[in-house]
């Protein structure tokens, strides 16, 4: 994979964390379905990627639904990761 294509992804996974914090603060938003909906988010952005950004390493609609879904969940990972070592 190239640089390129890392920096795609990696910007999926930060849109999305992104996305999650903008959830978090919104008191209506029940914080068990901001995976959900990061998930969901990372999906779109995928297939918006796929047709927007030259090179996205993805050769179909569903590939590209994939990873962004994969980069989306990944970003509660991330966010997961920094509460750890925050509490320590």
């Amino acid at each position: 994979m190239e640089l390129p294509q890392v920096a795609t992804i990696i910007s999926i996974v930060v849109i999305t964390y992104l996305i999650g914090l903008a959830l978090k603060c919104l008191k209506q938003i029940n914080n068990k379905i901001i995976p959900v909906v990061v998930g969901v988010c990372g999906g779109i952005l995928g297939a918006v990627a796929l047709y927007v950004i030259p090179g996205f390493p993805a050769n179909n609609i569903m590939d590209a639904i994939a990873i962004g879904i994969v980069n989306g969940l990944a970003s509660t990972g991330v966010n997961q990761i920094y509460k750890q070592f925050k509490k320590e």
